[in-house]
């Protein structure tokens, strides 16, 4: 089987992890619990960093700290991973779902849009006309390593006083070529930005996530809710609730060793993204989705778009033809307006979204896939 997204291992993780068992450091204290948080931030050029469990509580972490109480609003996405839309409801605030635009990434026209349309700004804050509630902030999830309009999107944050917490999950090693941000990474951009190390994320700790902060005082905070709330450590005084979001030292040394190459890695899926490019170029009814233009993104996904009535077959029909061929293959994710628990949320202009939708086919996007598994990928989808 030539799995959709499996982790790669060719560095010093042996080692690295090695080293946290023979020395017995395997739980949430130890040296690369902290290392790999001072690696994040020379790599990525934040600030500060606080390592967490996943990128989901890293979600629910920044939420609180961007001051999201009960019976808030936060826009978000429809079409995206349900963590940030669930993350929203950990802190009893209610989403409003947004459409997306040519890279599947929330739409910043629309956001612009649906602030000026069907809001108002109050000493309060941003007041949803519709609902009667106050609009916090705003999760920009950058799909599949693709980078969101984030000058944009920033631009309509400062004018509606809404914080911007950037699901980066995606997307580590993502950055600008040029524009308002060049050279920044993806996560740096916003009041907060949050990775995750899953195992088919582009580097893995198996889970665990980072919390990224321009502001020291709320990382403090951040590590210290993720943490338990501890106010005296060896006497166990808590004066908040805290939440037991640590990372293991272990999963540190993963991804510290990971994280070293990081780099190597975006470079062998980009090539491998232009294979697929070239080898699927002259089907008709395929189109392998682009990257947007003065970015430099991590090629982490690779988005097919089916066209039945050109290529033959929908979405379904093909990704049944590749798993006969013992190929994995994935459409995007049901869109989130459409999931039980959010039916009732509301929702503004969800157009786009469903459009792709119907049409995305992940394919075979592994670090580690031969020149020859990309050919055979190929092969069945031609035939």
């Amino acid at each position: 089987m030539i799995l959709l997204s499996e982790p790669f291992f060719g560095g010093k993780e042996w080692k690295y992890v090695k080293e946290c068992i023979d020395t017995a450091w395997v739980s949430t204290a130890g040296k690369y619990v902290e290392r790999f948080e001072r690696d994040i931030c020379a790599y990525t050029g934040a600030a500060n960093a606080v390592a967490c469990m996943n990128g989901t509580s890293g979600l629910q972490i920044a939420l609180l700290l961007a001051g999201v109480k009960p019976g808030d609003e936060v826009i978000v996405p429809t079409l995206t991973f349900i963590a940030p839309v669930n993350a929203i409801r950990y802190v009893q605030a209610e989403p409003v779902f947004m459409d997306c635009d040519d890279y599947m990434n929330i739409s910043a026209e629309k956001l612009d849009e649906f602030c000026r349309r069907e809001c108002l700004l109050t000493k309060a804050g941003l007041k949803n006309k519709k609902s009667g509630k106050i609009i916090k902030a705003v999760i920009p999830v950058h799909i599949f390593g693709n980078p969101c309009l984030l000058d944009l999107i920033m631009k309509t944050a400062g004018k509606y006083k809404l914080k911007v917490i950037e699901d980066a999950t995606e997307s580590l090693g993502t950055y600008f070529t040029s524009g308002k941000y060049v050279n920044k990474f993806t996560g740096t951009i916003g009041d907060f930005g949050v990775f995750s190390f899953n195992g088919n994320k582009i580097i893995t700790t198996g889970g665990g996530g980072m919390i990224v902060s321009c502001n020291r005082r709320e990382a403090e905070q951040a590590k210290y809710l993720t943490t338990q709330a501890k106010d005296d450590p060896i006497r166990y005084v808590h004066h908040q609730i805290g939440y037991n979001f640590r990372l293991t030292n272990i999963q540190a040394a993963l991804g510290v060793a990971q994280l070293e190459q990081l780099e190597r890695f975006i470079q062998i899926k980009k090539k491998n993204y232009k294979l697929y490019e070239k080898g699927l170029e002259n089907i008709a009814g395929l189109t392998l989705l682009g990257v947007p233009a003065e970015t430099r993104p991590n090629y982490w996904f690779y988005s097919l778009l089916v066209d039945k009535k050109a290529f033959g077959l929908d979405r379904e029909q093909l990704m049944k033809k590749l798993q006969e061929k013992k190929i994995q293959a994935r459409p995007i994710w049901y869109l989130n307006h459409w999931q039980k628990p959010y039916r009732h949320n509301q929702s503004y202009k969800i157009e786009k979204a469903c459009w792709y939708w119907e049409r995305v086919l992940n394919i075979p996007c592994s670090t580690g896939l031969k020149p020859q598994e990309i050919q055979s990928v190929i092969t069945a989808i031609t035939r």
